[in-house]
């Protein structure tokens, strides 16, 4: 029985040292490629290639975050831009409204000035009206007079002994009086009459005015109109370039992102790998020594 024990333990113990013989070769063989990769042009190009990946990548996120400051830049630029277009909006729609405000008052004092217009031309068909009949009355006065000069020429015809009373000359002085009466009447018409037309020269010139005025207000009114459709024109473009800019820098970022998730999952891969190595080569070192111990007990 002792005899097949120990049959047993030689056996065992040749498959122990075949075994570390296959685990020294392998481990040196290991240790050659270790070594190799450690001192060959080629893992030092793909250490050199991996750090230059990396240097390129750091250098297109700082071109990314430059581009990003510079956009944010244009995004404020354009935003102030636009407070000013609205800016400018809102004077063109002031000015709009104020414009609006005197067409009205024009439009008011047109209406005023048609209406003055219109009690002139009244008041001078009234004046004429009353001058005529001035006229009629001052021609049956005037035909009266001679009526009773002539027949109180021929009541002194037949009186001669008329008292001093009864002379033609109160009859004459009573002639010019009513004369230069009818004279200051007539001129005192003829100055109203002339009052009445320079007041309507002066109100057909201030319709004139108020005409001009109001084509103006239109005109004006109208480039307005034209400059605040060109301004929201110009605001639509400042729009929709800001939200293409917008879109393309969150594209880049996104890509940069995935480019950078990718290499530090490479990273964490390669840790892993070299990690895995460490460990197995340390099992490699447990096991040599675990079986040179027992190589020892068993001599």
């Amino acid at each position: 029985e002792e005899s097949l024990q120990m049959w047993d333990l030689n056996k065992r113990l040749e498959a122990y040292l075949a075994r570390v013989k296959f685990l020294e070769e392998e481990n040196e063989v290991l240790q050659a490629e270790i070594q190799n990769a450690k001192s060959s042009p080629a893992g030092d190009s793909w250490r050199a290639k991996y750090e230059e990946e990396l240097r390129s990548l750091r250098d297109a996120l700082d071109h990314a975050f430059r581009e990003k400051c510079t956009a944010e830049l244009a995004r404020d630029n354009l935003y102030e831009e636009v407070q000013q277009v609205k800016s400018r909006c809102q004077k063109e729609q002031a000015a709009r409204e104020e414009a609006k405000k005197q067409l009205s008052l024009s439009r008011k004092e047109l209406e005023e000035e048609r209406r003055a217009q219109i009690w002139l031309k009244e008041r001078a068909v009234q004046l004429e009206k009353e001058v005529e009949a001035l006229l009629e009355v001052h021609e049956e006065e005037k035909a009266g007079l001679d009526q009773e000069i002539a027949s109180f020429s021929q009541s002194l015809e037949s009186f001669r002994c008329v008292p001093v009373a009864f002379q033609p000359v109160e009859v004459e002085d009573y002639s010019k009086r009513l004369s230069e009466i009818w004279k200051g009447a007539v001129e005192t018409y003829k100055t109203e009459v002339s009052q009445l037309e320079g007041s309507l020269c002066q109100a057909k010139e201030n319709l004139w005015k108020a005409v001009e005025d109001n084509q103006q207000s239109q005109l004006q009114l109208q480039h307005l109109e034209k400059d605040l459709a060109g301004l929201k024109v110009r605001k639509e473009m400042l729009e929709e370039s800001l939200a293409q800019q917008w879109q393309e820098q969150r594209g880049e970022a996104e890509k940069f992102q995935l480019a950078m998730e990718a290499l530090e999952q490479e990273k964490q891969s390669l840790r892993g790998q070299i990690a895995q190595v460490l460990e197995d080569r340390q099992q490699l070192m447990h096991l040599k020594m675990s079986l040179s111990l027992e190589v020892a007990t068993y001599r």
